[in-house]
């Protein structure tokens, strides 16, 4: 290990070892979008993976809202004691198994070995991005255990090469890529230091009713009326399995879409339900 990274690690060791573990939601980087406006090769370019948000404080494995999520002891146990951010995963097109998996009370052993958890930050440590990826790397290593990755950190030199990149992991099932400036000091809240480039935009809106199903979906939902934060409302009528249709989504659960862009009306273009936001 050179002297540079071990002078990371200590420092980050002395001054961060434990985040707080209140169960209330930790400060973490959140992402922006790219929109061409930025130098990409002042980027490392990572896989954005379709997992859950998992943050480790050294002791205990929580979600992004603060609450504790049920592991089994063996998968906490192996973990570092060191404060870690990443995703936990079962690879592509996999989100509603993992979901079902990790969100249960108790948990199932067989399922959880088939989770990774990928680590893409370390909160509060020292140094620029690039230095922390390779801390990243080093801990992952030192840990040995099956199930603690790390996310892949890669550099593009332009936008041709970024949109390439973006295409091929897209045709092979993934979700997109991220972007996190390499000379950036570790921040929380949201900024472009990190974002996030996808063929689709997301977003949340709630369930305020339901619409009647007609044709092949009669005596089914046939869409869901629901509200943006903005007081805007919509019908979301496609992306539902026939499960989902027979047992939609309840009023007041918020639901996550994907679309093409906005109308002219600040509405959504191809909305496309994508799943119920659990957190």
């Amino acid at each position: 290990m050179s002297g540079l990274l071990r002078a990371l690690m200590l420092s980050w060791a002395l001054a961060f070892p434990v985040i707080s573990v209140a169960a209330e939601p930790p400060a973490i980087l959140l992402a922006e979008i790219y929109r061409n406006q930025v130098d990409v090769s002042r980027y490392l370019v990572s896989e954005k993976l379709d997992g859950v948000r998992a943050i480790w404080d050294g002791q205990t494995l929580r979600f992004r809202s603060g609450r504790e999520i049920n592991a089994p002891r063996w998968f906490v146990d192996g973990l570092p004691k060191h404060a870690l951010d990443g995703e936990l995963w079962m690879g592509r097109g996999t989100f509603e198994r993992l979901s079902g998996t990790v969100r249960r009370e108790t948990p199932d052993d067989a399922e959880w070995r088939q989770v990774r958890y990928m680590i893409f930050e370390l909160p509060g440590a020292a140094g620029d991005f690039r230095e922390r990826a390779e801390a990243i790397r080093h801990i992952v290593r030192q840990t040995n255990v099956a199930w603690l990755r790390e996310i892949e950190q890669f550099s593009l030199v332009d936008r041709n090469s970024l949109q390439k990149q973006l295409n091929e992991v897209v045709m092979g099932g993934g979700e997109g890529l991220m972007l996190h400036r390499a000379d950036a000091a570790y921040e929380t809240g949201r900024s472009d230091i990190l974002l996030k480039v996808k063929p689709w935009e997301d977003a949340d809106a709630v369930v305020v009713g339901h619409l009647p199903g007609k044709g092949k979906f009669a005596g089914q939902m046939g869409a869901l009326r629901v509200r943006m934060p903005d007081g805007k409302e919509f019908s979301l009528g496609s992306g539902f399995s026939d499960e989902q249709r027979r047992k939609p989504p309840a009023l007041g659960a918020v639901v996550t879409y994907r679309y093409r862009d906005l109308t002219s009306k600040g509405l959504p273009r191809f909305a496309s339900f994508l799943r119920i936001h659990e957190e």
